[in-house]
């Protein structure tokens, strides 16, 4: 596997969630960049040692906006 790709969200009560696609990987933090620092443990402590991906190179924001006229 070279990459892996993550879906990032903001949380209902705050923070943001990330899952991962293709994976069972799920973390969640209060700010990105705490956010950026538990997908990297998620993505160690997930795979074995050698075979985890090469790059987490994509992380797919997803932000719900309400736009009221």
């Amino acid at each position: 596997m070279n990459e892996i790709v993550f879906v990032v969200e903001q949380a209902p009560e705050g923070g943001f969630t990330a899952r991962s696609l293709g994976e069972s990987i799920f973390t969640e933090a209060d700010t990105e960049a705490e956010l950026r620092a538990a997908i990297q443990d998620a993505v160690q402590c997930h795979f074995d040692d050698g075979k985890s991906p090469q790059a987490i190179r994509r992380l797919h924001f997803v932000r719900d906006e309400l736009m009221v006229a």
